[in-house]
């Protein structure tokens, strides 16, 4: 798989056929057989492949789901993800493996194969401004993870921004010191919280075609652990933005690991 996505992104011939794969036209008819019962098929070598344990989930039995993308947002049984409810210590939003950067303005991210700035992220010069010297967080997960998310802290949450996502031409166009030739379609609001300040939780999707599915898309309370959304399959990152003031009480192992090109581990309602 690492050598034929090599082959789309970075040669010609690659990205003249990435183009014609990510056309909307191939990304919904995609996206509609993976919500059919023709998918079913897959499910069970999907499962065996990523040795996924439906114990721990409610419908705990292949024959219960309708489709693949039924599996793929599969829900756990209650207990399986404690969330901390400690309000003064940051919290992981999702199951994933974490990423932590001190955000600067030469810093550029690596997500889903495309590099980002954090004002390319945002598409706001002036919003990500202000996140300067604060802690970028970002959590990839792969096929076997749990893919339903919850809000990192409670609060009050503005309206939702998507933005969608845009295949570049199939000339090399150059992103600071990276090549890129996506973006990814992702949605994000910022969370007024009363420990950690405005917040920004960002989820990142699939090219053109919508696989985020948020609950919640006006402004609204929300709380600490509660659901706010899931990805079907092709959609797999979460970004948290932190201020400055309130990055204090992070382990630093996070900030290490990521130095030295590790990703850690973590689970959804666990203390940073």
């Amino acid at each position: 798989m690492d050598k034929i996505l090599h082959f789309l992104y970075t040669t010609f011939p690659g990205r003249v056929i990435l183009k014609g794969l990510t056309l909307k036209q191939v990304s919904v008819m995609a996206g509609k057989f993976l919500d059919s019962h023709l998918s079913k098929p897959l499910i069970k070598p999907f499962a065996e492949k990523n040795n996924i344990d439906l114990s721990i989930c409610e419908r705990d039995k292949i024959s219960d789901y309708d489709n693949f993308n039924d599996f793929f947002t599969r829900q756990l049984k209650d207990g399986m993800r404690p969330i901390g409810q400690d309000e003064t210590r940051l919290m992981a939003p999702c199951d994933g493996l974490l990423s932590a950067y001190v955000i600067t303005e030469g810093l550029v991210i690596p997500v889903k194969r495309s590099c980002y700035k954090v004002s390319d992220l945002l598409h706001s010069k002036k919003l990500a401004n202000e996140y300067n010297g604060g802690l970028c967080l970002v959590y990839r997960l792969s096929v076997n993870h749990y893919h339903r998310y919850v809000y990192c802290e409670s609060g009050i949450k503005g309206k939702n921004h998507r933005i969608n996502g845009v295949l570049h031409t199939v000339q090399p166009i150059a992103l600071r010191h990276e090549p890129v030739f996506t973006e990814n379609q992702r949605e994000f609001v910022q969370i007024k919280t009363e420990n950690f300040g405005k917040m920004i939780q960002m989820e990142v999707g699939a090219l053109l075609v919508g696989k985020i599915k948020n609950h919640h898309l006006k402004a609204k309370k929300v709380l600490r652990g509660e659901e706010k959304g899931y990805f079907k399959y092709g959609g797999s990152t979460v970004i948290v933005l932190v201020k400055k003031d309130y990055i204090g009480n992070i382990d630093p192992k996070y900030y290490l690991n990521t130095l030295h090109n590790i990703e850690t581990p973590v689970k959804m309602g666990q203390y940073l």
